[in-house]
């Protein structure tokens, strides 16, 4: 295929802050690569370079962050030419691609949801996707209709199942004013937590906990952005750790 228009529209949900979404590529160089990448979206595109490479046309464009939120993400790309409308929630970036070629020439397969083997050292770095897309749509094409009803050849569909699986996962909301009590167990000389947490503020108290018999306590908080563990003993000489990260 050698298009001069293209539209590509998708949306997606995902807790993997890494992972290819849409991949082609062709034998004169070209490509158009989106992926996550540290829970942003990644473009990567490239209309042609030459030989001599006094033409270079690789350009990449990223936007959002926190993509992997397990919510409903949508993404258009609008290209014409060498103009590019990348649209992420409604919110619309528009660019002009290096180089000075307008078509993109994808001679070989286009997958969603990962990138095939090449043995190019940016294939096998990448991460195929892990999650839920629906309502793909390539250049007026249905895909995920077609893939359904196993319209599209050829075609590979790698163990795929339309439908969307829900993490088990249950999300507590903190409000700043709120708080979560539990016993603690005595007894025990082993103290372990573990928690995934999210959040715009700068500094927050997550955790603290006293030690029985006025042993000491633990405190874990975010100090302007970094974590900090503090352990405080009070019956050694050297009676407080802290940990930053």
């Amino acid at each position: 295929m050698k298009t001069l228009k293209d539209v590509i529209s998708l949306k997606f949900k995902t807790s993997e802050s890494e992972g290819v979404i849409f991949h082609g590529e062709g034998q004169q160089g070209d490509y158009i690569t989106l992926e996550l990448k540290k829970a942003k979206l990644v473009l990567n595109l490239n209309l042609g370079s030459n030989q001599l490479g006094s033409i270079f046309g690789h350009t990449s464009v990223t936007t959002g962050s926190l993509l992997d939120d397990h919510h409903w993400h949508s993404i258009i790309i609008e290209r014409h030419g060498r103009n590019i409308n990348l649209t992420l929630d409604r919110n619309m970036q528009h660019f002009r691609t290096n180089g000075e070629f307008d078509y993109l020439d994808l001679d070989y397969e286009i997958t969603f949801g990962g990138m095939p083997f090449s043995g190019k050292p940016s294939s096998n770095s990448r991460k195929n996707f892990k999650g839920c897309m629906e309502s793909i749509n390539y250049n007026g094409n249905n895909i995920t209709d077609l893939a359904k009803r196993k319209k599209l050849e050829p075609s590979n569909v790698g163990n795929l199942s339309f439908s969307c699986v829900e993490p088990h996962t249950v999300p507590v909301f903190f409000n700043a004013t709120s708080y979560l009590e539990v016993p603690g167990r005595p007894s025990q000389d082993l103290f372990s937590v573990s928690f995934l947490f999210r959040t715009w503020n700068p500094s927050g108290l997550l955790l603290f906990s006293n030690f029985a018999d006025e042993l000491g306590n633990v405190e874990i908080d975010i100090n302007e952005g970094k974590v900090s563990v503090h352990i405080n003993v009070t019956q050694v000489k050297k009676n407080r750790i802290d940990i930053s990260s």
